[in-house]
């Protein structure tokens, strides 16, 4: 009898953890939307819809913590998606880890927002990897933001991954540059049921069945980042 109460007890709390790491998921694809849905509707902060449109792939991560005192550390979770060359369309999300280390003068914390738009072949490399490290396998800067980025010509294509970040506090020196993203292959396994990595999920097709609340986050990325639309 004994056995039978802790099998069930067991039962019950490993279900339990399941279904809180997959509200987890849920409420980061969520708040991508949301982060998103913010910045592109700020008025002369948003992201140039020219920029964003020709984007290959968009990262997010909402609420990236960073923090620090001379030697500063973040740490975040989030998510990214790949557009179809054929379609124009984002497609499934991966689930990524956000961590690294920075030097120089910096004090106190906060949480950001960030958001990476990749422009180029060598970017996409860089994503497609198990790990990458902005400004190694990849060179990352600042994006241009509001209307007048639009009519710059010069500033399309010219960089690998543009990133834009919105803080809710208080930091002295902020830098990406030596950021390593990780796959969060633990998040893929549980979202998706199968030990899918970044390539399987965003280049190789093998997403055949996707959550609700995968299809919502990439209706409304796809809403708020539509492709170019080609000249006839």
């Amino acid at each position: 009898m004994k056995k039978m109460v802790l099998f069930i007890l067991l039962l019950s709390f490993c279900s339990a953890n399941v279904q809180a790491e997959e509200d987890e998921r849920r409420k980061l694809l969520r708040d991508s939307v949301s982060v998103m849905e913010e910045i592109m509707n700020t008025p002369d902060q948003e992201i140039p819809t020219e920029l964003i449109s020709q984007a290959r792939a968009i990262l997010i991560f909402p609420t990236l913590i960073k923090a620090g005192f001379m030697l500063g550390g973040r740490y975040g979770k989030g998510v990214a998606s790949l557009r179809s060359k054929k379609t124009g369309k984002f497609g499934p999300p991966t689930f990524l880890v956000q961590s690294g280390l920075s030097f120089g003068f910096q004090i106190g914390a906060e949480a950001v927002d960030l958001v990476l738009l990749v422009m180029t072949e060598r970017g996409l490399e860089g994503l497609l990897k198990d790990k990458f490290t902005l400004g190694a396998d990849a060179a990352v800067s600042a994006g241009p933001i509001g209307r007048h980025a639009e009519a710059a010509a010069d500033i399309m294509m010219q960089g690998e991954i543009y990133s834009y970040s919105r803080s809710k506090g208080a930091f002295a020196g902020i830098s990406f540059k030596g950021t390593v993203i990780t796959a969060d292959e633990d998040a893929n396994n549980s979202y998706y049921g199968q030990p899918f990595k970044s390539k399987d999920i965003l280049l190789r097709g093998k997403v055949k069945k996707l959550p609700q609340s995968g299809q919502r986050f990439i209706k409304g990325l796809n809403t708020l980042a539509p492709a170019k639309r080609k000249k006839k």
